[in-house]
């Protein structure tokens, strides 16, 4: 999983509680240039659907739904963020092993 990755499964996690980019973008420490074009992207893919709110006064408040495939992709996405991460836990078990190791044979 790449860092791109993260950041679209961490949008699709967050797209219906989406305040605004800036908000999103403040959150995450991106740019929201950054966070519009993977909003953007996500758009075109076809996994989310933005909505206005029809009652809002300010006609520029949007609505960021998951799709059917948006909520696959956040599925297959989930997964392979947590296997990377118990590849990483078991990496730092196996070198805390070793240190612990050495240190008590010095």
């Amino acid at each position: 999983m790449n860092n791109n990755e993260e950041l679209e499964l961490t949008i699709l996690r967050k797209a219906e509680n989406i305040e605004s980019q800036r908000t999103l973008a403040d959150e995450l420490g991106y740019s929201v240039g950054k966070i519009n074009y993977v909003l953007n992207a996500l758009i075109e893919k076809g996994l989310i659907k933005i909505d206005n709110f029809a009652t809002a006064k300010n006609k520029k408040n949007y609505r960021y739904l998951l799709t059917q495939e948006g909520i696959k992709e956040k599925i297959i996405l989930t997964e392979k963020f947590i296997n990377r991460k118990k590849r990483e836990y078991n990496e730092l078990q196996k070198e805390l092993e070793f240190f612990r190791n050495n240190r008590e044979k010095s």
